[in-house]
């Protein structure tokens, strides 16, 4: 191990991991929790030495995990399956809890960012649409973010690695001594590689986070608050980008909102009987 990494090798016995309840929305146990509360489960992560990966879930992720088999292991063996989605929140609401917003993962990673900056936590950061775009994110978020500790960072091809480059990756993000790698190669990739290399890092904490690299790298732009309060920044994305996602949009929000009313109703009439 690095000098880098055992800094933190040592588990630090005061420090209690932060319990976080989950409800399954369509199958898929969705974490109910905050911004503050995630970014504390990560830090104790960290302090306590343990290994888990967060997945950030929006309604693409949920409904894809209802057909491909390998996706929805990876989900539903994360430690955390944050609710990046705003109709995932009100579903969750629905179900009885008091969520005020949605845990999204751009605006995670930012936050982390920042936390990162004050107390050391080191990143590593696995994705990008090419290596100029992933070197643009790293120097605009070091920019934003004085003194946040960027140890290293790779851009994967657009193809399954090989065996030997694996090996090599993996030997790059432990020599980095990072304490949480984000992951930015879109779903369902990201859960997967991240269910793949959990059990081979050392690394504390993977966390996939979708578009947040092309976001902060300024490639993509992100719809406006008012349209992602209201649930609407799907049709943003779709306006950005027809062609790639609208046969997702189509296919997947109908079947949500059928699938969900369902299970409402379900939840309704075990609520009657219990009276």
């Amino acid at each position: 191990m690095s000098a880098r990494a055992s800094d933190a090798a040592t588990p630090d016995p005061a420090v209690t991991l932060p319990r976080i309840a989950a409800e399954k929305v369509l199958g898929i146990p969705l974490s109910v929790t905050n911004y503050e509360q995630t970014l504390d489960w990560i830090e104790a992560m960290i302090a306590t030495r343990r290994r888990g990966y967060v997945c950030v879930s929006a309604v693409h992720t949920v409904m894809a995990a209802q057909e491909d088999r390998q996706l929805r292991a990876a989900v539903l063996s994360a430690d955390l399956t944050v609710p990046d989605g705003q109709p995932l929140v009100w579903a969750l609401n629905a179900l009885g809890h008091s969520l005020k917003s949605r845990v999204y993962g751009p605006d995670l990673m930012w936050k982390a960012c920042a936390r990162a900056a004050r107390n050391g936590t080191r990143f590593f950061f696995y994705g990008g649409r090419d290596p100029e775009a992933l070197q643009t994110l790293v120097s605009r978020l070091e920019a934003a973010h004085p003194g946040l500790q960027i140890a290293g960072n790779y851009c994967p091809p657009f193809r399954a690695l090989t065996p030997e480059e694996e090996c090599e990756v993996i030997d790059q993000i432990e020599r980095s001594g990072a304490h949480v790698v984000w992951v930015g190669i879109g779903v369902p990739k990201q859960e997967k590689w991240m269910a793949t290399m959990r059990p081979r890092l050392n690394t504390p904490v993977l966390v996939g986070v979708g578009a947040a690299f092309d976001f902060h790298a300024g490639l993509v732009p992100q719809a406006p608050d008012w349209m992602q309060e209201r649930g609407l920044e799907w049709l943003f994305r779709l306006k950005q980008e027809p062609r790639r996602l609208w046969k997702r949009y189509l296919r997947y929000n109908p079947a949500f909102v059928v699938g969900f009313v369902r299970q409402y109703g379900r939840h309704r009439r075990a609520r009657q009987r219990r009276r």
